[in-house]
């Protein structure tokens, strides 16, 4: 909104015009953009606590744990930028540079939280502990914003999200304990 004064009998009033870029200003691609950058955090989160979950379930030295998961952290960024990149090809979508940026940044910020909560801690079992219980407080975090996005119940979202984000860090643990306890040679 443009605030234009105006003035009556020496006393100035503020009166409201619209410009045509606030005509022009679409809050629905907006709060799309929002709602993917939520899920890019989200994504990043996942896949860095369940990337580290897995080295975990194998390894009990932090560095091990700690590389994986900031390189999971890089790959993933770079996918979901690359991604989006050839993604947007219509001209009412994001511009893909400001997309690729966007979607790399929500990645790694999502993916950030597991690392930075596990990045020193010396024990394997609490830091794996830590990995979990920073993942599931950011899950429900991201799970409410997810649901005032997308006008959903917020007990459902967070439901969804908490549940959906402890299936992988499990089944990432899970399959890679599996493995090494089969003493296949990789």
């Amino acid at each position: 909104m443009l605030r234009v004064p105006v003035h009556a009998n020496d006393v100035e009033q503020n009166q409201c015009q619209e410009t045509e870029e606030d005509n022009n200003f679409d809050y629905y691609q907006r709060a799309q953009r929002l709602r993917a950058a939520v899920l890019g955090a989200t994504d990043g989160l996942v896949s860095v606590a369940s990337l580290m979950m897995g080295v975990g379930a194998v390894k009990k030295d932090l560095k091990p744990m700690v590389l994986a998961g900031f390189a999971g952290l890089v790959a993933g960024a770079c996918s979901m930028a690359i991604g989006e990149f050839v993604s947007p090809a219509e001209e009412n979508l994001p511009n893909p540079v400001q997309a690729a940026c966007v979607s790399a940044l929500a990645f790694s910020a999502g993916g950030l939280v597991p690392l930075l909560g596990a990045a020193f801690i010396k024990e394997d079992e609490v830091r794996l502990g830590v990995v979990v219980a920073v993942a599931s407080i950011a899950l429900v975090v991201l799970g409410v914003i997810e649901a005032k996005l997308g006008r959903t119940p917020v007990a459902r979202s967070c439901f969804r999200v908490l549940v959906g984000g402890w299936m992988a860090m499990a089944i990432t643990f899970g399959i890679t304990k599996l493995i090494d306890c089969s003493k296949l040679q990789l």
